[in-house]
């Protein structure tokens, strides 16, 4: 790595103002180089046109950077990778913020049950397999807005305290037949009809499957990526109906066990 401006190895630029402002100059030469005004420099950093041209005196001498004439400057070798080492450090810096220290701050999402202002507290729960947020601190789950709603819009929210007390949703597995074994003629529509008005959702795994809720006067709300999503729907209270080809179960009922959530499997083939 190269050496920084004061012959140290490493990044200095968060740590030592002077060195932050040799980055912010060199980054200015190099961006007008090689025509450069001391006084664009100084209207661009905060500082004045005298602490520019007393910097630019120390990084000639240092090396940093190379004098052409009257007002004409030009970052030299040993500048630039300077700046790159403080960039490669600062980049390093910045991602570990990012992912690490902001990115441990949780935020949630929910939907605004009434209108609600950043910093407000707030009462969670789940409804139609959806977090709300209602004004006010309530017993249970509670907390922190930040950001403003209105009644319906999604806020985010933070400094979680309490639990959110609500049941998990079971999830009713109807097998169908592969094709060669009978497929959806297999299956007496009337065991899907019976079924689908006690559910709030209903999933179709298969193509078999799909032509059985079909042929039973139901469109499925969910047909692709259904393990994830009857797993998900069900950790959040919903009751789930899943028409699944038989060779298809196990993947879902893998996802439901994982997350303890309770299941039937009900064989739909005529007998």
């Amino acid at each position: 790595m190269a050496e920084n401006a004061d012959g140290a190895g490493g990044s200095s630029v968060l740590r030592n103002k002077r060195d932050a402002t040799r980055y912010q100059i060199l980054v200015q030469i190099a961006e007008r180089q090689p025509a450069v005004s001391q006084q664009e420099i100084a209207d661009a950093i905060g500082i004045t046109a005298q602490a520019v041209s007393d910097y630019l005196q120390d990084l000639v001498k240092q090396g940093f950077v190379r004098k052409q004439g009257r007002g004409r400057y030009e970052v030299s070798k040993e500048g630039v990778d300077w700046l790159i080492s403080q960039t490669d450090d600062l980049r390093t810096f910045v991602t570990h913020v990012s992912e690490d220290v902001i990115g441990q701050v949780d935020i949630e999402t929910a939907l605004a049950s009434a209108p609600i202002e950043e910093g407000q507290t707030v009462t969670l729960s789940m409804r139609d397999g959806v977090l709300h947020a209602t004004p006010g601190a309530n017993t249970g789950a509670t907390a922190v807005a930040v950001t403003d709603a209105e009644a319906g819009q999604d806020v985010g929210i933070t400094e979680f305290e309490g639990v959110l007390d609500y049941e998990l949703g079971t999830v009713t597995v109807i097998a169908v037949p592969r094709v060669e074994n009978g497929g959806s003629a297999a299956v007496d529509p009337s065991t899907l009809t019976d079924r689908t008005e006690g559910h709030d959702l209903l999933a179709a795994a298969g193509t078999e499957a799909l032509a059985a809720v079909r042929a039973a006067g139901v469109e499925p709300d969910v047909r692709f990526g259904t393990p994830l999503a009857v797993q998900e729907a069900a950790t959040k209270g919903l009751e789930v109906l899943l028409v699944a080809v038989a060779d298809r179960i196990s993947a879902h009922t893998d996802e439901l066990r994982d997350q303890n959530i309770g299941y039937e499997v009900i064989d739909a083939a005529e007998k």
